[in-house]
C-alpha cells in the first residue's frame, strides 16, 4: 500500500496532512497529465460536516486508480511507494490532483 501526503486540507477525511479514511479512489481514465486526474473520494470539510476527527490518519492506504496512463497504476491500483494529493483550496473533486502521476 502507497503512503499518502494530502495537502487538501479543507477536506473532510484530511488529517494532519494524512487521510483518515482506509481507501480512496483516483480519477481521470483518460488522463495524461497530472492535471487531469483528481482525488474521487474527496469530500468539502464544511462547519455542519461531521468529521473524523477522533479517528488517525492511516499511514498508507489503498488506492483505486483509474488513471491508466500512470506508470503506477497496474489493473486499477496504485503501485507506488507514495503519493501525494493536492487541491489546498479544493471545492470539488476536480480542484484535486494526483501529484504523482507521471504518464507511460
Amino acid at each position: 500500500m502507497p503512503r499518502l501526503d494530502c495537502s487538501v486540507v479543507n477536506c473532510r477525511y484530511n488529517k494532519d496532512h494524512g487521510c483518515v479514511r482506509d481507501n480512496i479512489s483516483v480519477g481521470g481514465a483518460g488522463a495524461g497529465s497530472t492535471s487531469e486526474t483528481c482525488c474521487d473520494s474527496f469530500e468539502e470539510k464544511r462547519g455542519d460536516t461531521l468529521s473524523n476527527s477522533t479517528k488517525e490518519p492511516s499511514v498508507k492506504v489503498n488506492i483505486r486508480c483509474e488513471a491508466k496512463k500512470c506508470v503506477h497504476n497496474d489493473d486499477c491500483s496504485c503501485r507506488a511507494d507514495g503519493i501525494d494529493v493536492g487541491g489546498s483550496n479544493a471545492c470539488r473533486c476536480e480542484q484535486t490532483a494526483c501529484g504523482t502521476f507521471c504518464r507511460k
